[in-house]
């Protein structure tokens, strides 16, 4: 079990990066497009038509963060239980709370835009939460051994 914890925080933050970086890619091929004479609104994403190729980074983005992610926080939450390590549960539960925040916050930001960048800043603490959850559970796994000083048996004198 201390395994798939590790390995699903590990995931949890490597998702977290992947979100970053279809975002960008989405944003920067955006730019160009527009730069180029296009027009992004509402009807672009309804029409189903890929205007430009990097689109598929929101599509990637919006369904990584409203069905992977919070999926993934969920099974590392439940596997904290059967994991058996000290902090394992409350880290797990930090990870699940961030992803729900991204989320919610996520969804503010099409109503109010500052929201974005509370977006941007949640992601970060995700992301160190998350990877530091999958690397505590190294040092947890290993504990420290110390020597005790051999005893000398006492010669008979």
């Amino acid at each position: 079990m201390r395994n798939a914890y590790k390995v699903l925080a590990y995931i949890v933050a490597a998702e977290v990066a992947i979100q970053a970086m279809v975002m960008v890619w989405a944003i920067a091929g955006l730019v160009k497009w527009v730069d180029g004479g296009g027009v992004f609104d509402k009807s672009i994403m309804e029409s189903g038509a890929t205007p430009f190729t990097e689109v598929f980074g929101i599509i990637v983005h919006a369904i990584n963060g409203t069905f992977v992610v919070p999926a993934i926080a969920l099974v590392l939450l439940i596997t904290s239980f059967f994991t058996k390590v000290r902090g394992a549960i409350k880290w797990a539960a930090i990870v699940f709370v961030l992803v729900v925040a991204q989320g919610q916050i996520g969804y503010l930001g099409h109503e109010f835009p500052f929201a974005g960048a509370l977006h941007g800043l949640n992601a970060l603490a995700l992301f160190s939460a998350a990877f530091y959850t999958g690397r505590r559970i190294r040092t947890a796994a290993s504990p420290v051994v110390e020597e005790q000083p051999e005893v000398q048996a006492a010669t008979p004198v």
